[in-house]
């Protein structure tokens, strides 16, 4: 995530043109280090999020709200007490630092006009909101730090307030060029930055400059065309001196930067759900990624927060229940490894049988203590050596070897049984581990506890009725305006499969693999080649195959696909199909709610 010093820039800008001559209206503290602001200005009302969260300091406008304790925290009553009406005069970022001034105007119990500091943070574990008076007093923090805790800076009322400066780095704002001229700093300067580090270049970039996080080193090596884990060294020493496109795209930026030139965007994983990372600026080096743009970087960063603690909170939610299936189907895999071998075996069973049929016929020409009999296989025509037991007769070897082979038979035909129902529960296990995959919300895990229950994994707890089901497939519209359904589980597969689908209807899933079951809706219409295209790019996507490039895809009319009797859950059986290997780019389907 790229929340550094540019995308805070980017905060301040918009802040700045919505909320300066703004007056707080209220002041809440819905968490014991966060505040919910809510400003008037201009007609219009606005809610400000400040968090000093050390898992996730964020300050941006958002539309939502927040319930508050019955009883506020001594922060936000002193806060209420001396800022409830104030004017904002202004929005301020020293630098690039990472951190937002609130100026603030009010007045006191005699009616005197006062100046006052709302000091937000953004700075990982350490971030804070700090209140100071005009003269940069602290009056009161969200967190306050001693100096048992810190030894750079004490966070206290009465102490004096500063920025630390923990590291020696460059304002980069400093190369902005202003107008025609060019940047302040020379290219010499730049240079003798990145040789002080002996360290990959990106990482040169961003330990060198403020604001610059190691994504934004990484985005200017790439437009500068150079390899960002090469040492800058070793671009220095060579032809051309690769370095000065580096620097004179790190002016470009901060100009960009200086002129409040922003274009906040959110680069999502191919599935165009799974935002994968945010930036103030665009961001060319995800160039096979989606990258939505955004007028507000405040709908960015409410949108990537909220869809991350999505994923985030389903994974942890899920988290027990595939340890579940992770634990059964390892055991299950080294169970059908186990019978594989002793499978193997059996193989010489029928070569017993022949040993005994081949003693039983030519065995009145074994001489008395003879340790094997060359005879000819009368299936093969084929001489055959059979090793003998010397203190048996021929007769009694005979009847060891058919024991051998009935022994084995057996074996194998009870193993031929275990391994097709063991395969069969793997194969079950898988397609809950794909189903957990594609879980978005607590919704879409009912079923599948509830799958896991009906199949013995987990027991139901006493008293305990069933889950109500309220997760309903994904539902898509094709290019052609033809509707097509994706199951999130076995049992939405089955459901969609034969209650749902009808005859002439067109069923879709990977082949051999575990997926959901795809059902394009063709209400009798004829349908063109991009439906049945993008009905298998959403088969090979919603699979086990989702990371590779092309996966095989099987489809049919539904009329084919049938269910076994006892068949466990999204199990059918199908004869004839049409296949095709299609990518899993979905990026250009439209999902309806």
């Amino acid at each position: 995530m790229a929340f550094d010093g540019i995308t805070i820039a980017n905060i301040t800008k918009e802040l700045q043109e919505l909320l300066s001559g703004g007056r707080i209206y209220k002041i809440a503290q819905p968490e014991s280090d966060e505040l919910l602001l809510t400003i008037k200005n201009n007609g219009s009302q606005y809610r400000l999020l400040l968090s000093a969260d050390a898992s996730l300091p964020v300050v941006y406008l958002t539309q939502g709200n927040k319930p508050s304790p019955m009883t506020a925290p001594g922060f936000c009553m002193l806060l209420r007490k001396h800022l409830q009406n104030a004017r904002i005069t202004a929005i301020s970022q020293p630098g690039l630092e990472r951190a937002i001034h609130l100026h603030l105007e009010h007045l006191n119990e005699l009616g005197d006009i006062c100046q006052k500091r709302l000091i937000v943070e953004i700075m990982g574990k350490h971030s804070n909101i700090i209140f100071c008076d005009d003269k940069d007093i602290i009056i009161d923090s969200i967190k306050h730090i001693s100096g048992i805790v810190s030894s750079v800076r004490e966070v206290l009322p009465g102490r004096s307030y500063f920025l630390p400066q923990t590291q020696e780095k460059a304002d980069p704002l400093q190369y902005a060029k202003k107008g025609n001229d060019t940047a302040l700093l020379s290219y010499e300067d730049f240079k003798s930055h990145m040789l002080s580090k002996p360290m990959p270049l990106y990482k040169a970039l961003y330990t060198s400059y403020t604001g610059l996080s190691p994504i934004i080193a990484q985005e200017i090596c790439f437009r500068a065309g150079v390899d960002a884990d090469l040492p800058a060294k070793a671009l220095a020493e060579a032809a051309g001196d690769p370095l000065e496109p580096v620097c004179d795209t790190l002016s470009d930026m901060m100009t960009q930067v200086a002129a409040g030139n922003f274009s906040p965007v959110i680069i999502y994983e191919g599935d165009g759900r799974t935002p994968l990372e945010f930036a103030a600026l665009p961001l060319t080096l995800y160039g096979d990624k989606e990258s939505r743009p955004f007028k507000s970087i405040s709908d960015v960063l409410e949108r990537y927060y909220a869809e991350r603690g999505v994923v985030t909170r389903i994974r942890q939610k899920s988290a027990d229940l595939r340890r579940i299936v992770q634990t059964a189907l390892e055991r299950n895999v080294k169970k059908y490894d186990l019978q594989l071998r002793q499978m193997q075996d059996t193989e010489k069973r029928d070569t017993y049988k022949i040993y005994g049929e081949l003693l039983n016929a030519y065995g009145y020409n074994v001489a008395y203590g003879a340790k094997t009999l060359t005879a000819v296989n009368y299936y093969t025509g084929e001489p055959v050596t059979i090793p003998l037991d010397t203190t048996l007769t021929p007769q009694e070897n005979a009847t060891k070897y058919f024991d051998k082979y009935g022994k084995m038979k057996r074996t194998y035909e009870a193993l031929s049984e275990l391994t097709v129902q063991v395969k069969e529960e793997i194969e079950h296990l898988e397609s809950i581990l794909a189903s957990l995959d594609i879980a978005l919300h607590e919704e879409d895990l009912v079923q599948i506890r509830e799958e896991l229950i009906e199949s013995g994994y987990i027991h139901r707890k006493g008293g305990s009725k069933k889950a109500k089901v309220v997760s309903k497939p994904f539902h898509y519209m094709s290019s052609d305006g033809f509707h097509i359904y994706v199951g999130k589980n076995n049992y939405q597969n089955d459901e969609l499969t034969f209650k749902f689908a009808t005859g002439g209807d067109w069923w879709f899933h990977a082949k051999q693999m575990p997926g959901s079951h795809v059902i394009l809706k063709t209400g009798g219409a004829e349908v063109p080649d991009r439906a049945f295209e993008e009905a298998a790019r959403l088969a090979a996507y919603y699979s086990k195959g989702r990371g590779q490039d092309k996966v095989e895809i099987d489809y049919i009319q539904k009329k084919h696909v049938k269910k076994p009797a006892g068949a466990k859950p999204g199990f059918v059986v199908y004869y004839t199909n049409y296949s095709m290997a299609i990518d899993t780019d979905i990026s250009g389907l439209s999902e309806l709610s």
